[in-house]
């Protein structure tokens, strides 16, 4: 990536190109592998610090989403739901939320209370604190109508170290688990702005799933050896990420991937691939084989996980780390990273 190139929507995909800026320009430019001690390519959902009284986790995010509402949720409750992913997937429990606004000159004051409503409620089911905030005010050609950033703390669920997550403990024979359907986000909101309608409502996953992971922690600790929710780039970026980074190849069933037929449907239309269109409300694990069916079993005791699914396996990698996926009719396919953005402004 040179000096005279410019940055594209693409480049906050979650895909290849947004892997390049952040190892090629963010990084080098912030102090190489500082962030939180990790390296590029190994970058986690929330970092683990050291601070007096014991480990923190900490996380940052920004949303912007058009429109501002859609099925299923709206930007505030994406903005307070995402955050708590992001510890979530750490192993931490999250306790208390930042949140920041950057508003349009002429956005309407009664859509902004209801969005800062939904992200109240969102906090609150989740038995989270929102401490502290910022507001800004942007001209009318600067922004889609309103931007949430939110920061978070989460406290970790082990703090002997007993469970430890992260990529250098994705092992061969691992098996990779799916919480619930692919691609209900995305497409909810692809298929309001195309203005497509279906026999059954399409709705956003938008969900907090931290006691989705608690759960998995509490009660099977260090058999859970990796956990990320699949947002931006989907499934396809996130098991392309974990075989790169733990150097393993997966493989994964097509048919053991819950589906939604109206999402398929949708999909269908649009010509996207579900594999890469993102969720906002669900779970990846990496656990040990021996656990995989008592981990999908707990999942599955909570209603937004209900179809979770042991979906593929881990395996020693060749030359070269892969991602495969053996097709209904039996044959394989290639998944890979997305190159930029299929679907812009979504999370």
């Amino acid at each position: 990536m040179s000096d005279n190139e410019h940055i594209q929507l693409a480049h906050g995909g979650g895909g290849q190109l947004t892997a390049e800026l952040i190892e090629q320009v963010i990084l080098p430019a912030l102090g190489g592998t500082a962030l939180g001690g990790q390296q590029p390519g190994r970058l986690t959902d929330a970092a683990m610090l050291d601070v007096a009284g014991g480990p923190v986790a900490f996380t940052t995010d920004s949303y912007v989403v058009r429109p501002l509402e859609f099925p299923g949720g709206d930007i505030g409750k994406l903005a307070v739901c995402g955050t708590i992913n992001d510890l979530a997937v750490v192993g931490a429990a999250p306790r208390a939320l930042s949140l920041s606004l950057v508003i349009r000159e002429g956005l309407e004051i009664s859509l902004l209370r209801r969005v800062l409503e939904s992200a109240g409620r969102a906090a609150r089911d989740a038995g989270v604190a929102i401490v502290t905030g910022d507001t800004k005010v942007v001209g009318r050609d600067a922004s889609d109508g309103l931007m949430i950033n939110t920061s978070g703390v989460g406290e970790p669920l082990s703090q002997s170290g007993e469970v430890e997550i992260g990529f250098d403990r994705i092992a061969a024979d691992d098996r990779v688990i799916l919480s619930g359907p692919l691609g209900e986000h995305g497409l909810a909101i692809m298929s309001l702005r195309e203005g497509l309608s279906f026999s059954a409502e399409l709705e956003s996953d938008c969900a907090a799933i931290h006691e989705l992971t608690g759960a998995l922690v509490r009660k099977l600790g260090a058999e859970i050896h990796f956990m990320r929710d699949p947002t931006r780039g989907g499934l396809a970026a996130t098991l392309t990420e974990i075989a790169a980074a733990a150097k393993v190849d997966i493989e994964i069933d097509e048919q053991a991937i819950p589906v939604n037929r109206t999402a398929r449907a949708a999909a269908e239309m649009l010509g996207l691939d579900l594999l890469t269109i993102a969720n906002e409300g669900k779970l990846v694990a990496v656990v040990s084989a021996a656990a995989a069916d008592e981990a999908a079993a707990i999942l599955r005791k909570f209603e937004i996980a209900a179809r979770a699914a042991v979906i593929g396996r881990i395996s020693r990698a060749g030359v070269t780390p892969i991602v495969e996926m053996i097709t209904g009719v039996g044959g394989r396919r290639m998944v890979q990273m997305p190159y930029g953005e299929e679907l812009p402004r979504i999370c």
